[in-house]
């Protein structure tokens, strides 16, 4: 069945960034504990999303939009997946799956070794990619980053929204943290579903040498177009509270030791009574979202809480 999209009505300018927004507003905001599970290693919480998204899939008829998580937290998930879809195992999952990334950099050509889709297709493999649905990037490879951006939220909102949201956790200063790229201060509102933001260098930086580490092969070309990049895609808080379930995985606070203060800073918060404190203390913590949402389960290594 095809839903109505809906249509992209506000566009916001905030300093170097750009917000876009279907123009509903949210009302009521409801902040909630963390429901939390401990276990023992990465590939432990790894089976774990991939249970997530069996027993999602068990009790919904028909097809199911994920968004895959670019980073460290569901790689392990990644292959077992690609080992099964190497059998006919889950074949009649797979065919079932609306499959979208949750962030780009951009401009930059969809076949560059440092973007997601090609980490993606790499932990994946290809016969994941040849079972499933639909498989739906974020276009870079464009003069026309809104226009090709907007394409793929109606995309999006014509299957009728995002199922299950996969999301990690990314360290900020001060202990804050960003889901997706929304960075603290960046001045995403809660009813923004994605956003074009400036890019540092540092950030590229950081994702370039991400990649190489992860084993991506990396070619000169390929790092100087990298480097030239203006922008990062993301989808935005709207997009986030809209999912109907999250599911989070935070793994590697042994390689990256701030996300120990981050998640204790989220985990810890008390939020403020009013509302409008509430949307500052989102803008100063994004990471924060994911306790203004009514379905998240969140699935950590020993390490992220170990003293």
């Amino acid at each position: 069945m095809q839903i109505q999209a809906k249509r992209i009505t506000e566009k916001r300018e905030t300093g170097d960034n750009i917000w876009l927004s279907h123009g509903s507003q949210v009302d009521a905001i409801s902040p909630r504990a963390l429901n939390t599970t401990v276990l023992e290693n990465e590939t432990a919480v790894g089976l774990a999303l991939y249970d997530e998204l069996c027993a999602y899939a068990a009790k919904k008829e028909g097809d199911i939009v994920i968004i895959l998580l670019g980073g460290r937290g569901a790689q392990a998930m990644y292959r077992h997946i690609a080992k099964l879809a190497e059998t006919d195992e889950i074949d009649e999952l797979l065919g079932r799956l609306h499959v979208f990334t949750q962030d780009a950099l951009a401009p930059m050509a969809m076949a560059n070794s440092l973007s997601f889709v090609r980490d993606f297709e790499r932990l994946l493999g290809p016969s994941f990619f040849a079972k499933i649905k639909s498989f739906t990037p974020m276009n870079t490879e464009t003069d026309d980053i809104e226009g090709e951006l907007t394409k793929y939220l109606d995309r999006l909102e014509s299957l009728g929204g995002i199922d299950l949201f996969f999301l990690g956790l990314g360290p900020e200063a001060e202990a804050a943290s960003h889901l997706c790229y929304i960075k603290p201060g960046s001045g995403a509102a809660l009813e923004d579903i994605a956003g074009i933001n400036a890019i540092s260098p540092s950030i590229l930086e950081h994702h370039i040498s991400k990649f190489k580490a992860g084993g991506s092969p990396v070619s000169a070309t390929d790092e100087a177009e990298c480097r030239n990049a203006k922008y990062i895609l993301t989808l935005g808080p709207a997009a986030i509270l809209g999912a109907k379930r999250i599911v989070q995985s935070i793994v590697d606070a042994a390689e990256v030791p701030a996300k120990k203060a981050s998640f204790k800073r989220l985990n810890e918060t008390v939020f403020a009574a009013d509302a409008d404190a509430i949307r500052a203390q989102v803008n100063e913590n994004p990471g924060l979202l994911v306790r203004l949402h009514a379905d998240v389960r969140t699935y950590i290594t020993p390490e992220l809480i170990a003293e």
